[in-house]
């Protein structure tokens, strides 16, 4: 009887392990396919390895000599601070690798509530609470603040991890034109039968470099009743007079709502985002953003960077001016050149090439001349407008600039980019 029993489960996990086999031979097709049409397409994106801290010059792994890095979101030149490492070192050292669980099952630390009180002050806010990154901020906003009674105004343009987080929540869902006032007022018309309406914009879109117009959609959201949200991820700490970002530099910070950004590009440059708004909203994340429940606090060696990268920017506008005059002369050289550059004066420079593999090519021979940057394509930018995103930092030289502008010259005719 028990050999039976063993003959009779040999022969029936037999058929279920070839179902297996057979199951995962198919998916290995399946997903060959779909990664050889990336290739065949021109979009497929490698990662090149940095064997170097971030600065204006890397060394990147299988190229001889320094390298001058113009892809970074390094704005001030921050995430090599001497300050800022040390203060790193230090929040190590006193308060370890990190709490090994989530904030409100083991606690919090008193450098993270030091550092969203610093945040709130900083954007002028009531209060602040912290995420492992901006991409948890903007996923765990909208489904906590939204119910299927409101609304949420989105531009088309707007970074994934907006269009992830509205997609989270059960509100009324409008998208709107980018940049396009006319129709973001119609569709403020159509949703005033909901309970509370969000105009949620970035305030400078990535890709592009444009800024939102957030004096005429604060303008448009008190004429239709409705609170206004903005990620500022590419604009916080350098934007406006003293860095605080779009709604300073348009002065409108009284009237946006809530702003989502990030310690990840000019605040020090590790990871981490934040909220910061009206108290009641925070308390309300603090107990119900999902991203904020179920994800450990930041490593206190992260909120010590960052901490301390506030305090750099805060004592001196000088980093931020240097940085919008070298963005100015790199911008002025690549259209006398013949180069189309994207955005209005922020550091983001999209040199548009339209194509795809012409994009991904020039990007391969830049750095061959010792220039860091990426080419940008489908699906992170629309079909038919790959770019090579440059990004200028305050850490630039002028000399810098100067080369990198040379380089695309020299490829750009290669290439036939350029008569």
């Amino acid at each position: 009887m028990w050999a039976c029993r063993v003959l009779h489960a040999g022969l029936s996990a037999a058929p279920r392990g070839r179902r297996a086999q057979s199951a995962l031979t198919q998916l290995r097709g399946v997903l060959e396919e779909e990664l050889e049409a990336i290739r065949g397409a021109g979009t497929w994106k490698s990662e090149r390895v940095i064997t170097s801290r971030q600065g204006p010059r890397i060394h990147v792994d299988g190229v001889s000599g320094g390298i001058l890095n113009f892809c970074a979101n390094n704005y001030l030149g921050l995430s090599s601070h001497p300050e800022v490492i040390q203060a790193g070192l230090q929040a190590l050292e006193e308060f370890g690798a990190g709490l090994s669980s989530t904030r409100f099952i083991c606690g919090t630390q008193s450098i993270h509530k030091d550092l969203e009180a610093k945040l709130a002050r900083f954007h002028q806010r009531e209060d602040a609470i912290l995420y492992p990154s901006c991409f948890d901020a903007n996923a765990g906003l909208f489904e906590a603040l939204l119910t299927p009674q409101d609304a949420v105004l989105s531009d088309e343009l707007n970074h994934a991890s907006i269009i992830d987080g509205i997609r989270l929540c059960k509100a009324q869902k409008y998208r709107y034109h980018h940049l396009d006032m006319a129709d973001l007022e119609a569709k403020l018309q159509e949703a005033q039968r909901h309970r509370l309406r969000l105009v949620a914009t970035d305030g400078a879109f990535s890709m592009d470099g444009d800024i939102a117009p957030l004096q005429d959609i604060c303008r448009l959201a008190s004429r239709y009743g409705a609170l206004v949200f903005v990620d500022e991820c590419h604009a916080t700490g350098f934007l406006g007079p003293t860095g605080r970002g779009t709604d300073e530099l348009l002065g409108v910070m009284d009237q946006v709502t809530i702003i989502n950004s990030t310690l990840g590009k000019a605040l020090g440059g590790a990871s981490g985002g934040y909220t910061t708004g009206p108290g009641p909203l925070v308390s309300l994340l603090r107990q119900r953003a999902r991203p904020y429940l179920f994800s450990n606090s930041l490593p206190p060696a992260v909120v010590g960077c960052a901490s301390k990268a506030l305090d750099l920017l805060m004592e001196s506008n000088a980093i931020v001016q240097s940085m919008a005059a070298k963005t100015q002369r790199f911008r002025r050289k690549m259209e006398a050149a013949g180069f189309t550059i994207l955005g209005a004066n922020h550091p983001i420079c999209p040199v548009m090439l339209g194509d795809a593999r012409l994009a991904s090519c020039m990007a391969d021979d830049m750095l061959k001349k010792g220039i860091f940057v990426i080419g940008f394509s489908y699906p992170v930018v629309p079909k038919g407008k790959a770019r090579i995103r440059v990004q200028i930092s305050a850490v630039h030289s002028e000399e810098d600039i100067d080369r990198c502008v040379e380089a695309f010259v020299e490829v750009g005719r290669l290439h036939g980019a350029l008569p």
